[in-house]
């Protein structure tokens, strides 16, 4: 595995490599550390760590990773050094950035190689801010990003996608066997809702209220400005509701000056990026999950974490009509449905859910046993595991 970042954490590669464990699989994984702290190798629970510390310079050069060689020529040598040393079979690389160098590498190894895409890299790419900036806006090129996205998924022996939302997308953009597609989503493993403490101090403080939830990233295309906004409808019919924010990003204080233009202090609790330890005594908490994402290619053809986090409680989901997520919650009667950005409706989704108990129950009955009988990461990788018979 090719990872073009520090590890640990990474939840989704840490699940493929325990999952391919399990099944047999010997793995060695190769990703970077600029902090230069961490061992140059280790195991960690049986995979095999192999760690490049480039300079901390080189992290900036990953934005230009297809607009200028020098990201790449840095880590040639060391990848093929690791090829030798480990004597692989077959090559898995996490995501777009490293792509292009591990491909040129292997023309003389020829390995075959899967290429797992984690997201859409060049349609998301469009909503960072350094690519907005003056310099990034004459560097930066999304359109060279894909075009080298879509070389690689045609030399690529495999493909793996998030969603079916996903294979239907490339599929449909480009001249490419279907075939080569196989769908692994990132979901929760089972021992997250099995295996878990409970932090009472959490489940007391929202005791008493109706309480929808947040999970993650808050950068501003995850749609919490219209969640914010929509309280000024939802206090009227819910006295005692509350929205609880677990996340940050760098756009954190236009939600919070929006929570206080609108006087909602005593209705939503930012409380920041929290130990994922604690995610399931927060959705206990709960009533319901939110992922308000807006609409975009991205959105469309990925999964949020949260809502597989929520459903695997029994929290019955409220989504943005984003083409993944919406088909998640309508296949398995789990949750309901608002038009991206539509203030009103999002508030009249959440009402349905407050005040018609009935389907409140019944969609917390189906979101526990999508979960376990559909969406766990036990049954999502078993295209993985097709990818690399025994």
């Amino acid at each position: 595995m090719i990872l073009d970042s520090h590890f640990p954490p990474d939840p989704r590669v840490e699940n493929e490599a325990l999952s391919l464990i399990e099944a047999g699989h010997e793995i060695h994984l190769y990703c970077i550390d600029y902090s230069k702290k961490q061992k140059a190798e280790e195991n960690i629970k049986g995979i095999h760590v192999h760690r490049v510390s480039p300079p901390t310079l080189l992290y900036k050069f990953s934005a230009l990773a297809y607009d200028l060689p020098i990201y790449h020529l840095f880590f040639k040598q060391s990848l093929k050094k690791f090829i030798e040393n480990t004597k692989i079979e077959a090559i898995h690389i996490h995501d777009l950035p490293i792509a292009k160098s591990v491909f040129d590498i292997n023309k003389t190894f020829k390995l075959p190689i899967t290429f797992d895409l984690h997201e859409n890299r060049p349609e998301i790419m469009k909503f960072y801010s350094h690519t907005h900036s003056l310099l990034g806006k004459l560097l930066i090129s999304p359109k060279r990003w894909k075009s080298g996205e879509y070389k690689y998924i045609k030399k690529a022996d495999k493909v793996i996608v998030i969603t079916n939302a996903a294979k239907d997308y490339y599929c449909k953009e480009m001249d490419v066997d279907p075939s080569k597609f196989y769908v692994v989503p990132n979901s929760v493993q089972s021992r997250f809702y099995t295996d878990y403490t409970i932090d009472a101090n959490i489940t007391e403080k929202y005791k008493g209220h109706y309480t929808l939830l947040y999970l993650g990233d808050t950068g501003l295309r995850r749609g919490l400005e219209t969640a914010i906004k929509a309280m000024n409808n939802l206090i009227l019919k819910i006295p005692n509701i509350k929205l609880v924010i677990v996340g940050k990003s760098r756009t954190d204080q236009i939600l919070k000056n929006l929570i206080n233009e609108n006087h909602l202090e005593n209705y939503v609790d930012f409380v920041g990026w929290q130990n994922f330890e604690l995610f399931p005594s927060y959705i206990l908490a709960s009533n319901i999950g939110i992922c308000p994402l807006h609409r975009n290619i991205h959105h469309d053809t990925t999964y949020a974490n949260k809502i597989f986090q929520s459903l695997s409680f029994g929290k019955p989901i409220i989504v943005s009509d984003c083409t993944a997520q919406k088909d998640i919650a309508i296949d398995y009667e789990c949750g309901l449905v608002f038009k991206d950005r539509d203030i009103d409706d999002y508030s009249a989704q959440v009402l349905k859910l407050y005040e018609q108990k009935d389907l409140y129950t019944k969609m917390s009955e189906n979101a526990m046993v999508a979960i376990k009988e559909h969406l766990n990461w036990e049954v999502l990788s078993r295209d993985l595991k097709k990818i690399y018979p025994i």
